[in-house]
């Protein structure tokens, strides 16, 4: 019995995020898994473990202590929603800016069609915005006047 498409996705965040296993990429993704919201230098979504592999050794070399806690799913068929919360602190290059030290605090979600317990399409909307300026990168937006 294959597992549930909530237990594949929570166990992704688990495994591949909170403890940086490169091998469980290979595990939970398929090989032609197409990523939406995560680009290559092509602007085209990531395709594959070989496609996300340096989008996520980039991240995660910019945020090592990087933890993604799921705060809910919504689960249909083959499809999963999660709602997740990102937090780390900027210690590494892989912003391509020197490290800030800053902590970062974001949401976000993701929607993933799981297939004989692999991630076949992701679809993905994280608060980038927000951590580029909570590490200073961007600059915070300020508020309208009323």
């Amino acid at each position: 019995m294959s597992a549930t498409p909530e237990a594949v996705a929570r166990e992704w965040f688990e495994q591949v995020w909170n403890k940086g296993s490169e091998e469980a990429i290979d595990k939970y993704l398929a090989a032609d898994a197409r990523m939406h919201g995560l680009s290559g230098p092509d602007g085209k979504p990531l395709l594959g473990p070989e496609g996300f592999k340096p989008f996520w050794r980039q991240f995660r070399s910019a945020f090592p202590d990087i933890r993604i806690s799921v705060a809910r799913t919504i689960s249909e068929g083959e499809f999963v929603a999660v709602h997740c919360h990102v937090s780390a602190k900027h210690l590494g290059h892989g912003l391509q800016v020197a490290p800030t030290q800053k902590p970062i605090d974001i949401w976000g979600m993701g929607m993933a069609r799981i297939h004989n317990g692999q991630v076949v399409e992701a679809w993905n909307s994280f608060d980038f915005m927000s951590l580029y300026q909570q590490v200073g990168i961007l600059p915070a937006l300020e508020a309208l006047p009323s």
